[in-house]
């Protein structure tokens, strides 16, 4: 599956000053990942954005977000957001609450 190049850019220009962020072909798209974490993936015209289970239900209640699926299964803690939901506020709100999650996890 292609992703969209130019959503891709704006999620690596906004990662620009984070710290040990690294970028990955995966999910069909383009993920990045801070200090070994997977945090957000652009993927087709959309973003998969790593929120944690506790804090999908609300996310899923946004504009432009369903559940994040992959084939048959869910992606737990995870949500997909359409790229037309995506201007550079929302964008912005997004990478920061996935790195706001990833930064509670272990680095790998």
């Amino acid at each position: 599956m292609a992703y969209d190049e130019v959503l891709a850019e704006r999620v690596r220009e906004a990662l620009s000053d984070e710290v040990a962020v690294s970028e990955k072909r995966m999910f069909g798209g383009l993920s990045f990942l801070a200090h070994g974490n997977l945090v957000i993936a652009v993927s087709g015209d959309d973003l998969l954005v790593r929120v944690g289970a506790e804090a999908v239900p609300d996310a899923l209640e946004r504009r432009g977000v369903r559940p994040a699926v992959m084939g048959a299964r869910t992606m737990r803690g995870w949500v997909r957001v359409a790229g037309s939901a995506l201007d550079d506020p929302a964008l912005d709100r997004w990478i920061a609450t996935a790195l706001a999650y990833v930064v509670t996890l272990p680095a790998k």
